[in-house]
Parts: structure tokens; sequence; C-alpha cells
């Protein structure tokens, strides 16, 4: 049996990793993978339920997180995990613990992010009802060597989603 990959997604709150990660899933069901999604908000609810968003609650869900990560990838499951993940030091974890590590930082200025606010989470923030979002209120360290970067404020969903299935490709992680 082949090894699986995990595809990170980190950015901050709504700078596209979701809807990367939705429409990456179905290109790699075409190539025969079987595909994992590990959601930040799914995951917390059912993995992490109870815990809050200080520094260290955040490793302890990012390390459940890259521990799931690792069981699906090693057992030929390409995984996409798509999390703020803040913090350098967490990602390197991920990437040390898991098999084919691809960490693709989905950058958006923390402007951009507000305008879309999906979640209402600027508007709360900016309102006082969050004290910790990550971009304005807490610390996003952005990656310093990431396998890949997708700007989402100059390409589409599409595009970003072609960018990592050729770097995938490149590193010799999925089939030609």
């Amino acid at each position: 049996m082949r090894e699986g990959f995990v595809v990170w997604l980190t950015g901050l709150p709504g700078s596209g990793k979701t809807t990367i990660a939705r429409q990456l899933e179905p290109e790699l069901k075409k190539l025969g993978w079987p595909v994992e999604v590990l959601d930040g908000d799914e995951i917390r609810q059912n993995l992490s339920k109870g815990l809050g968003f200080s520094r260290e609650d955040r490793e302890t869900h990012l390390k459940r997180v890259t521990y799931v990560a690792k069981l699906l990838s090693r057992n030929g499951v390409a995984v996409i995990a798509a999390f703020i993940s803040p913090y350098r030091n967490i990602r390197e974890y991920a990437r040390k613990e898991t098999t084919n590590f691809v960490e693709v930082f989905v950058k958006c200025s923390v402007e951009a992010c507000a305008k879309r606010d999906p979640k209402g989470l600027y508007k709360k923030a900016s309102a006082g009802q969050i004290k910790d979002l990550t971009g304005p209120q807490d610390l996003y360290e952005e990656p310093l060597q990431p396998d890949l970067v997708v700007d989402t404020e100059k390409l589409t969903v599409q595009e970003c989603v072609d960018s990592i299935l050729a770097a995938l490709k490149q590193l010799g992680i999925t089939r030609p």
C-alpha cells in the first residue's frame, strides 16, 4: 500500500482554507486517492470540545489533529488539513510527525479577510465579543519556508487548487 500525504492549509480566518480544501478534495479523488478533509471548525467541535483559544489549548488541539492526520496518511489517505494553525512550532511538529507533509500558506491580508468575514468573526472581534481572533487580536506567525504559497487575493480558488496539485506532482507525492 502506498503512503498517503498531508496537505496542511494554514492562514488567517477567512483566507480561503476551507473553500480550497473542499475544491481540492474531488480533484484528489479523481486521481484515485481516498481523501479526508480535516476542517478546523468540524474537528474542534468533535475532537477538542471544551478547549479554548489560549496558546496551550490551540497547541493541544493541533497535536490531536496531527495525530489523526498521521494515522490517516500512513494508511494511504490523502489528508487535507484546513487550520489557522497560527504558530510555526506546531506546524513544524505536524511536519515531523506525519509522512509527506506539504505546508500551504493560504496568504490573504487581514483587511481582505475582514471584508470577506464569512463567519462574522472580524465583526464580533471589532465589537469586543471575541478577544482572541487570530490576526487582528492574536498572533499569526506566517510560515518562513512553506512548500507553497497561494495568494487568495490574486488567485481564484481553482488556480489555488491547480497550484497545489502541481506542487504535489512536482514533489513526487501524487501519481503522474
